[in-house]
């Protein structure tokens, strides 16, 4: 949790200016009951008005001090834990920007959204109540024992007794409570995860009419949270009777042995009354410690959340050659293999290739054969487990990530949109774009024609991941948006899929004339056919590679696959010729 607060260090002298106002309202409410009992010994009980105007001024003068100290403490209090709120959600959000692939897999994505929503608050409303109130609450009842002593250390006894074994008992449901308020979080963590997961498939939920299934998903979630719920705040209600019960047992004994001491003469009235209000003040905080031992334990449950994202260490690391950047766009495997982290299953074994700058390279292969894992290697979203990925000749390990995957167009299998104008998504892939390069670059993705048919054309809002587009148009739109980057290797996996034939070829011969390195993953032969160099994976190897000709005629897998699209007679009749 201190290194989660250490965050606070740039408002040092605004939390200074917070808890000095506080000290200042803290004054105020010691020194009342003490002001009091002057106004009873010194003034009512002598019937003398002048000293009971003269102390009553003094307090209504202190009492209107801490209520302005109040204030100005909120303004404060809120000034600091909304902007320490914003910095922390921000430092968390670049901290998740800053994750490889394989950082990812640590933390499920429903878990990193509550960190930085739900858990940055209960930190937040912390920091809120500690300059406000929780920072006082204890103070009262150590000044208020203390000067209850010095106003009458026997009848103060009482109070020096109950109140440490109290304090005990408060640090002790205070543990229990932080451990039960960080299982709280993980089953929110659930409940958004299922959340998630079905405002994903919400297509796919209807189609296969499992409402009734995720329904019931969601209830044992949801279930299980309040039950966890309803066991925290339980545990942190019980404190508040038992706390009120033991310090009015104390305040009776007070008044008990108080009022046989002022009949015999031995205390004044006024120390009687003032001693009670500070017992009376010490309950009243003590009651609304239950709610501070709440927010306390899950700020520190939400704190070590934090703590965990921010402390994870980045697998992948950056490259220290600046000076290295894409000029040609040649790729090359040596001796590659790779397994996703956690997994004892090698998707890529022992893979060497090269590819020159300029060519265009189909890769072919069934699925789980580790096409689009290899992809994943280019840009670097993931470190080899053996072996190097070189372009033109630099190990990618070396290069500066950011200037690595500047110059690549990365379209993933999966066509995913952001919610905004269709301008916005092609320009995301270059902020710099002009409105010409935007045209441009959906022209050759095949998409312009389409864009101009609606009613905004590039200015009409993309729904959320989409939705409002068919799968061709999504597919179009993410390859416009790799080629407004003009890059020097396009990385398109199966991305052509969701286009007829004719789409298909046109935004393959569109592509021939960018000045890049073209590798597509693909399961279509006639996509395959145009390229230069067609590679062919199987279980986790390169079985194959070479043109359409050669592996008709090498290659009994690759046959196989043009069979099933073209038919036997039309694959085996061009390979006996051949």
């Amino acid at each position: 949790m201190q290194k989660v607060l250490a965050l606070l260090k740039p408002y040092r002298l605004w939390v200074v200016g917070a808890l000095l106002l506080m000290l200042t309202e803290l004054a105020v409410e010691l020194l009342q009951p003490l002001i009091m009992a002057k106004i009873i010994d010194e003034g009512i009980l002598k019937r003398d008005l002048d000293t009971v105007f003269y102390w009553g001024a003094i307090m209504l003068g202190i009492a209107l001090a801490a209520f302005a100290a109040g204030i100005i403490n909120s303004f404060v209090a809120a000034h600091v834990s909304q902007h320490y709120g914003y910095d922390l959600r921000k430092l968390l959000f670049d901290k998740i920007q800053s994750f490889s692939f394989a950082d990812f897999n640590k933390f499920a994505s429903s878990s990193l959204i509550t960190r930085m929503t739900n858990d940055v608050t209960q930190v937040q409303n912390l920091v809120f109540m500690s300059l406000r109130i929780m920072m006082r609450a204890p103070l009262i009842i150590v000044g208020g024992v203390i000067l209850s002593l010095v106003v009458n250390m026997q009848l103060s006894l009482a109070l020096l007794l109950t109140v440490p074994l109290l304090l005990l008992f408060l640090v002790a449901v205070m543990k229990k409570a932080g451990q039960l308020f960080s299982i709280v979080q993980k089953k929110l963590d659930k409940v958004n995860n299922v959340m998630q997961e079905n405002l994903a498939g919400m297509k796919l939920i209807k189609a296969f009419i499992r409402r009734k299934h995720e329904g019931n998903r969601f209830h044992k979630a949801n279930e299980s949270l309040m039950n966890d719920t309803v066991s925290s705040l339980r545990l942190v209600e019980m404190t508040t009777p038992i706390l009120l019960f033991i310090m009015n047992i104390a305040v009776m004994v007070i008044l008990w042995f108080g009022s046989m001491d002022v009949s015999s003469g031995e205390i004044k009235a006024g120390e009687v009354v003032a001693i009670v209000n500070y017992a009376t003040r010490i309950t009243t905080v003590l009651s609304i410690f239950s709610f501070i031992i709440m927010a306390f334990s899950r700020a520190k449950a939400s704190s070590e959340r934090i703590n965990e994202v921010l402390m994870s260490e980045t697998e992948m690391k950056d490259g220290n050659r600046s000076d290295k950047v894409i000029a040609e766009g040649a790729v090359t495997f040596e001796n590659v293999s790779f397994q996703y982290p956690d997994t004892d299953e090698v998707v890529i074994r022992d893979l060497s290739f090269s590819i020159a700058a300029g060519e265009t390279v189909a890769v072919l292969g069934a699925t789980g054969s580790g096409k689009t894992s290899m992809f994943q290697l280019i840009p670097r979203l993931y470190d080899t487990t053996d072996g190097t990925v070189k372009i033109d000749g630099t190990d990618v390990r070396d290069m500066e990530m950011e200037r690595l995957r500047s110059e690549i167009g990365y379209v993933p299998q999966e066509a995913l949109l952001f919610t905004g104008s269709i301008k916005e998504n092609i320009r995301w892939g270059n902020e710099t774009a002009s409105m010409e390069e935007i045209i441009s670059a959906a022209k050759d993705a095949q998409i312009h024609e389409t864009v101009q048919k609606l009613p905004q054309q590039y200015e009409t809002r993309v729904g959320q991941k989409g939705v409002n587009l068919s799968g061709g148009q999504k597919q179009r739109l993410s390859i416009a948006r790799a080629l407004v980057r003009r890059p020097k290797i396009l990385l398109l996996d199966d991305s052509t899929s969701a286009l007829d034939l004719t789409t298909e070829a046109a935004l393959l011969q569109a592509l021939k004339k960018h000045q890049c390195t073209t590798i597509i993953i693909t399961q279509k032969i006639s996509t395959a056919i145009q390229a230069d160099k067609i590679m062919l994976l199987e279980d986790s190897i390169l079985t194959a590679a070479g043109t359409h000709e050669e592996l008709l005629g090498e290659s009994v897998l690759y046959q196989r696959i043009a069979a099933s699209q073209y038919g036997e007679e039309a694959v085996y009749g061009n390979a006996s010729s051949s």
